[in-house]
């Protein structure tokens, strides 16, 4: 039986004298919705930046497949299928929504500097069929009709989806979303669930960061709880609601 699609050992990461992820594992087989719960300062996002690459692991590995990636930069970890979100959204200003995708899109891209400055025909050819490509994402997450508006101007429930759309440009593998429901309304939480069921159902795993508790237990397979830094628990959403240091913890005991 081969690796799990991401699979982390003993993972540890210190600031100082701060341990912020104490000796955390897991594994994220290929396929389905896997949620990371706990408050703020439990090592959700510590943990998202150590596997992203955006910090280094103080110790521990994580393999992304049968590679092992605790030592790779951030840009050769994404060229092994993992994209993310941010917990604070951050797109391109001075960009236009199309031009935010494209970004996401040029790991993929063949044309350097120097062949697009050139306007190579075939430079201009790998431009057009990426516009279209990120017209298809645009497309998914329902903002095909914005794709030359200025980022900015977009409403933030929508500029959290172009996040989305952004991350889905480099045609992940496994696609981290980091507090992707975070000061949406109802309605707008019910239709990125939607949006979420729909990218994991073409082939996607997702594994997700939130503080809704009824947004992460109605969309996930399996959740992993974190305190201070350790998990505590890992199980289907039923079995995790009714772990009594999980109530004590973090649910309540309204659960």
């Amino acid at each position: 039986m081969g690796r799990p699609l991401l699979e982390a050992r003993a993972l540890r990461k210190v600031f100082g004298g701060l341990v912020a992820v104490n000796d955390v594992s897991f594994a994220i087989p290929e396929g389905g919705i896997r949620a990371m719960v706990g408050p703020n300062g439990a090592g959700k996002t510590t943990i998202f930046n150590l596997i992203s690459g955006i910090y280094p692991v103080t110790s521990g590995t994580f393999h992304i497949g049968d590679r092992r990636c605790d030592r790779r930069p951030a840009h050769l970890i994404a060229r092994m299928g993992l994209a993310r979100t941010f917990q604070n959204v951050r797109l391109f200003e001075n960009m236009t929504v199309i031009e935010n995708v494209m970004v996401g899109w040029h790991s993929r891209g063949r044309a350097g500097f120097l062949a697009a400055a050139l306007r190579l025909p075939w430079a201009r050819a790998e431009e057009r069929a990426t516009r279209q490509a990120c017209l298809q994402k645009l497309a998914l997450v329902g903002l095909e009709g914005r794709a030359d508006a200025d980022a900015l101007s977009l409403p933030f429930g929508q500029q959290r989806l172009l996040e989305v759309a952004r991350a889905l440009a480099s045609e992940p593998r496994l696609l981290l979303l980091d507090e992707p429901a975070a000061g949406l309304s109802t309605r707008e939480k019910a239709e990125l669930a939607r949006l979420i069921r729909r990218i994991s159902q073409e082939g996607v795993t997702i594994f997700l960061v939130d503080h809704d508790m009824d947004f992460v237990m109605d969309l996930s397979d399996t959740v992993i709880v974190l305190d201070h830094g350790e998990k505590i628990a890992e199980g289907p959403p039923r079995e995790v609601q009714k772990d009594a240091r999980v109530i004590a913890a973090y649910l309540g005991e309204e659960v």
